[in-house]
């Protein structure tokens, strides 16, 4: 596949582009109303449960990757919140 490989080869961590993505496309949906603040506070919890199950969960994965996605995920979170403010979830 031309294309895929077209992506690999520009030297940038594709991670790193990832992120830039997600960011991007919660602060969007989060503007546009379509995720609530309570929504991305269930993402975030979510996220840290994976991080904590990473070895055993339906999906494993590195544990040290999914401990610091779990921590993207807080500052994320954090961000938009302040940011964008909203109700927070009920518990």
């Amino acid at each position: 596949m031309p294309n895929y490989d077209a992506l690999r080869e520009d030297g940038t961590d594709n991670g790193d582009k990832s992120l830039v993505i997600l960011q991007s496309l919660l602060c969007l949906l989060r503007e546009k109303n379509l995720l609530s603040r309570a929504d991305i506070e269930d993402l975030c919890e979510r996220v840290e449960t994976r991080a904590r199950e990473s070895a055993s969960g339906p999906f494993p994965c590195c544990p040290t990757s999914a401990s610091a996605a779990a921590s993207e995920m807080a500052k994320i979170g954090t961000f938009i919140g302040n940011y964008y403010g909203g109700k927070h979830r009920r518990m």
